[in-house]
């Protein structure tokens, strides 16, 4: 199973990389991260893109999702569904929470709630993994 700071390391380059994710817990149970709102991730107005908030949460599912993988499977996300609740604005930081609602050999569920630096909640994310040989 990978660490956090492995993780880290293999999406630096990629999208969650580019828009600062930033883990501080990843295990089979919970996935932890936080992001800075920067004026690149944001839609007019100032606060954080519909798009940012649900990459973000599509990011940490899929870690989770990992993280329970049967050797020799992969995964990939089939569904998400994202409820906005609140604005993050610029110069703030969100902090997400992933957990899973169901862990099973061909789907994976995972939920995440994203809050604003204030705690304010942001977003809740719903998305399905499907687990595929590798």
């Amino acid at each position: 199973m990978p660490t956090a700071e492995q993780i880290q390391e293999m999406f630096a380059s990629l999208l969650p990389g580019l828009m600062g994710v930033e883990l501080e817990e990843t295990t089979p149970e919970k996935v932890v991260a936080t992001m800075l709102v920067r004026p690149d991730l944001c839609t007019v107005g100032n606060v954080l893109h519909g798009g940012a908030f649900m990459a973000f949460a599509d990011t940490l599912g899929a870690i989770g999702t990992v993280m329970n993988l049967a050797p020799g499977t992969r995964t990939t996300t089939i569904e998400s569904k994202t409820n906005f609740l609140g604005a993050a604005p610029v110069n703030t930081r969100v902090r997400a929470q992933s957990t899973p609602l169901h862990r099973g050999k061909t789907t994976q569920v995972w939920q995440t709630m994203i809050r604003s630096e204030a705690g304010k909640l942001c977003a809740v994310v719903t998305q399905t993994q499907m687990v595929l040989p590798a």
